[in-house]
């Protein structure tokens, strides 16, 4: 029988987390998975779960609809698929393994590093992660972690940056190391923080005690570093050059879900155009790769009329959603049905979020401010301008007239 996690921790294969529809649980891909693997994974999500199968803006693959007697038939079923994932501490790389930009090989460091934390025993909160990144075009700024790793040039090759807490650009710079000192100062940085308790995080050891808790632990091999420049975001949707002038095509999940059925439909197209993968990235998106350039048109256009997202402009990716009702127990509104009608009343651009629509107070979906929240509250559906879904509500409005307000919203910032 499988564990159920309380909600807030991070449910796993083994320890699900009760949800509105049943017990959701998360995967956290180590790299690329063989396409075939990935369409069985699918249709375990349909045998076990509602097969509603969602990619989340950190990447990681989530499996709705599970019972406390088919959650472990799915464990199983994941197991025999020999899928690498990342089942301790999440060591995370950047979604293309074959990236011509990077200066290292991020993938085999990130794998090196799992199976050094692993064997060193160290208790560390559940949210805990490291990210480790190669240089190349597709990175993980947005990204949060408790600690970073950067390749930088320098002349005498490659290294490592180092930060701690937060995403590239909130993050605090900590020095640079060579990547053969890799594994055994990330261990002793990792080794400071749970020092501080099983519930400790980076950023709570640099408020108690600043950089200096960390930097007396990393020894002689750490060199002082200024923060880096920062870098544009990158754009996950689209066709992206790998090496060997092979190349893998980008497709979002609307609102971040879709059925199982439809995912089996693309990675049986995707295999057909050549695709032997499939790889999670940032902002909801599946790579699959390696295709030839001509086919990324064919590929694109059967995506499309799967529903999947093929164009960066498309005015979905402008609203950001969680599940909300009835699929999540803390949601009072049908967040994405919601943002699927507020989508439709958005122009196509590539001018970021625009729209907001929480199920709760909570915000899970997107933590920070918005041109326009829509929040779910025990009165209906709460208005809040440039602010978050923790904001108190302006007014609230009944579902029906979302669209128009989304207009008036779009018509005052236009005016």
């Amino acid at each position: 029988m499988s564990e159920t996690v309380v909600r807030g921790a991070c449910p796993s294969l083994s320890a699900p987390m009760e949800t509105g529809d049943g017990l959701l649980t998360r995967l956290v891909p180590a790299g690329t998975i063989a396409i075939d693997a990935f369409a069985d994974l699918c249709a375990a999500a349909r045998v076990h779960g509602n097969g509603i199968m969602e990619v989340s803006a950190r990447g990681s693959i989530q499996v709705r609809g599970l019972t406390p007697v088919s959650a472990p038939l799915f464990a199983a079923s994941v197991h025999a698929l020999d899928i690498d994932m990342c089942d301790g501490v999440p060591v995370l790389a950047g979604p293309l393994a074959d990236d011509p930009a990077a200066l290292i090989d991020a993938h085999s460091l990130a794998a090196s590093l799992r199976q050094a934390i692993a064997a060193s025993g160290l208790v560390l909160a559940p949210k805990v992660s490291v990210i480790v990144d190669g240089g190349g075009h597709l990175h993980l700024d947005a990204l949060t972690a408790d600690m970073r790793l950067r390749a930088v040039p320098t002349a005498e090759g490659p290294k490592l940056h180092v930060a701690l807490a937060g995403d590239a650009a909130s993050a605090t710079p900590l020095g640079v190391i060579g990547t053969h000192e890799a594994p055994d100062i990330v261990l002793d940085l990792l080794g400071a923080i749970g020092s501080h308790g099983p519930e400790a995080r980076a950023s709570d050891v640099l408020r108690g005690e600043g950089l200096s808790a960390f930097s007396g632990v990393a020894g002689d091999g750490l060199v002082a570093a200024l923060p880096l420049t920062a870098r544009p975001s990158p754009e996950t949707i689209g066709l992206h050059r790998l090496k060997r002038g092979a190349c893998a095509i980008g497709v979002a999940l609307p609102f971040g879900q879709a059925d199982a059925i439809d995912l089996i439909a693309l990675a049986a197209m995707a295999r057909a155009n050549g695709a032997a993968w499939v790889a999670t990235a940032p902002n909801r998106t599946l790579l699959l790769g390696p295709i030839e350039e001509t086919t990324g048109f064919a590929l694109a256009t059967a995506a499309d009329h799967l529903g999947f997202i093929v164009d960066a402009r498309d005015a979905r990716r402008r609203v950001v959603a969680c599940p909300g009702a009835p699929g999540c127990a803390s949601g009072l509104i049908a967040a994405r049905a919601l943002a699927a009608e507020i989508a439709s009343a958005l122009p196509a651009s590539q001018s970021g979020i625009a729209v907001h629509v929480s199920g709760c107070a909570k915000g899970c979906a997107h933590p920070g401010q918005a041109p326009l929240t829509i929040v779910g509250t025990e009165q209906g559906c709460g208005i809040v301008h440039h602010g978050s879904a923790r904001s108190t509500p302006e007014r609230h409005v009944e579902a029906r007239d979302l669209v128009a307000e989304v207009v008036k919203a779009r018509e005052a910032a236009d005016a």
